[in-house]
Order: structure tokens, then sequence, then C-alpha cells
């Protein structure tokens, strides 16, 4: 398993090693051990969740206020999407930036978004299988949204306006600037000294 840093470095890409011949293939899509060893701390993911989208749907800007905020470990078991993770830390030197990356059954690859981000993907391919792990449960009431459309995050999402399907949800979330729940680049969601450079802070947690 190769662990790559994108420009948002606490964002990573993971690409497993596969292993193919004339009865097909075989991969490692997990390995806990060298995940957390890249990463410098534990990671527990507890519930793994599955969608089947056809072409154009959008899901997205999602996360979850703290304490239950989520890691996410996506990637595509059919098809293709564009991923997309926006750095929501007030306070970090990349606040409003995002990383986009192409994941699709091909490429194999996965992306690996902290706490402390709002996560949402656009489907490229009709039939897409997309597949995640979380490190906290789903909790309705502390589900939280950003607008996709957000002028002043600039994101590309390949696709023209009239191609996206979007819940109702989604089409009605905030804009950054108009959102007051967001997550302070100082304090530590993994109550641990991590590699992301966040500072503990036990009084905010």
């Amino acid at each position: 398993m190769n662990f790559i840093r994108t420009e948002i470095p606490e964002v990573i890409i993971c690409e497993p090693i596969v292993h193919g011949d004339y009865r097909g293939y075989f991969v490692e899509t997990f390995r806990k051990d060298l995940l957390e060893k890249f990463l410098g701390h534990q990671i527990d993911f507890c519930q793994d969740n599955e969608s089947k989208s056809s072409k154009g749907v959008l899901r997205g800007l999602h996360y979850q206020l703290p304490p239950f905020a989520q890691t996410k470990l996506v990637k595509v078991i059919q098809g293709k999407v564009l991923d997309v993770a926006v750095d929501i830390r007030q306070g970090s030197p990349t606040f409003g930036k995002h990383v986009a990356v192409e994941l699709s059954s091909e490429n194999k690859r996965q992306l690996l978004i902290p706490r402390g981000f709002a996560h949402g993907f656009v489907v490229l391919e009709n039939e897409t299988i997309f597949t995640y792990k979380v490190d906290n449960y789903y909790s309705p009431e502390n589900d939280r949204g950003i607008a996709f459309n957000d002028e002043t995050l600039n994101i590309n999402w390949i696709l023209n306006h009239h191609q996206l399907k979007l819940s109702q949800k989604d089409t009605k979330q905030p804009r950054l600037q108009e959102t007051k729940t967001l997550f302070n680049y100082n304090i530590n969601y993994y109550n641990e000294i991590s590699s992301f450079g966040y500072k503990l802070n036990t009084n905010n947690l």
C-alpha cells in the first residue's frame, strides 16, 4: 500500500498494490497497521457505507460536528467519481481550500478525509458503486453541510450544472462564510498527538 500526501497534506491518497495475472487480480484494500503507522495515530473504523448512483449525482458537501466528527476512507467499487475534500478548520493555512481526486474501479485509488473536512463527490459514470469507512457512527442531529456551488470554494465538478442531481437537502446547504459550526485548526479531534499538527486542548473537546 502506497500513501501519497496531497496539496493539503492531511488528505491522503491510498494506492493499493494490485497483483494481476491470467486469472484476474488480488489486492489488499485496507491495512490498519500500515495506515496508522503512516498517520502516526490510531484510527478505529466502526461503520461501512455503500451507495449506488447514476451519472450526475452529487452528494455533499457533508460533515458531522464534534464529538461525532468522522474520518472517511472512500473508494469506488464500480464506475468513477470525482471526490472532493474541503478544509473547514478555522485557522488552518489551507482553510477553504479543497482537494479533488478521481477515484475509479480501474485506478483503485482511495482517499482518506480526516476530521475537520467537508466531503462530497460527483458521479461520472452510470451504475457507480461508492463505499466508505467511517470512524464515528452516523449522527443525524450532528449532520451538517456546505453548498457544493459556493463560489469561494471554486470547485470544478467537471459536469455541467444541468447534469447534476442533488437531494433537496444538498440544494439548500449554506455557504462556507455563512456556516458557524466549523472546526478549529488548533484542536486535536483525535484526542492524541498526531502527524496532523493539531494542538491538544482538552477544554474544547
